[in-house]
């Protein structure tokens, strides 16, 4: 069945209000090398976005990433990263990203903001490609699109010291975002 029966670009007139998150149709991964060899994949599974579109049809955007929701499909492993030797989230439970300023969606842009985990808020610049709005048949909402990619380095929020030749210090973050209009 397709969800979208027709998909417009970014240059059509958003909506102003907050989007609200589809999350059945969203995820949020990640991928860090291991041992310089290989990549370890994974998802958060529970997060939440900012997507609040201004009359001008600028949006302001953010995200709230729970570092608990961590799933690489290991669990002795998964287990282990959420302790205070990595993610520590007992005292670091979120990860958020916030971007200073609305943004003009465009078909692909660059989002400059900042990242904060724990005490700690570092900047980062996010690559968006703008899927565009369609009408969802089954449900007779207007839902739009998009997906997002940026990397931070762990070692710069405190995440599992340097373990040279163990892990990359690069974690590269991938966000597939799908919202649904507000009424």
């Amino acid at each position: 069945m397709t969800e979208t029966a027709e998909t417009t670009t970014a240059t059509s007139a958003l909506t102003p209000g907050a989007w609200t998150l589809d999350p059945l149709h969203s995820s949020v991964a990640f991928t860090i090398r291991h041992l310089g060899i290989s990549k370890v994949r994974g998802t958060f599974t529970r997060f939440e976005t900012e997507f609040v579109v201004d009359e001008s049809g600028a949006a302001t955007l953010g995200a709230t990433i729970h570092l608990d929701s961590f799933d690489t499909g290991n669990a002795d492993r998964d287990n282990h990263v959420r302790t205070a030797d990595f993610l520590d989230v007992a005292n670091r439970p979120t990860l958020t990203f916030r971007a200073p300023r609305p943004v003009l969606i465009e078909e692909s842009f660059t989002v400059e903001g900042e990242a904060t985990l724990g005490a700690i808020t570092k900047p980062v610049t996010l690559e968006v490609e703008w899927g565009g709005v369609g009408e969802h048949p089954a449900a007779g909402e207007r839902h739009a699109g998009f997906s997002a990619t940026g990397t931070i380095k762990r070692t710069d929020f405190g995440v599992g010291g340097p373990l040279p030749g163990m892990l990359s210090d690069a974690v590269k973050i991938e966000l597939d975002i799908q919202l649904v209009e507000p009424k």
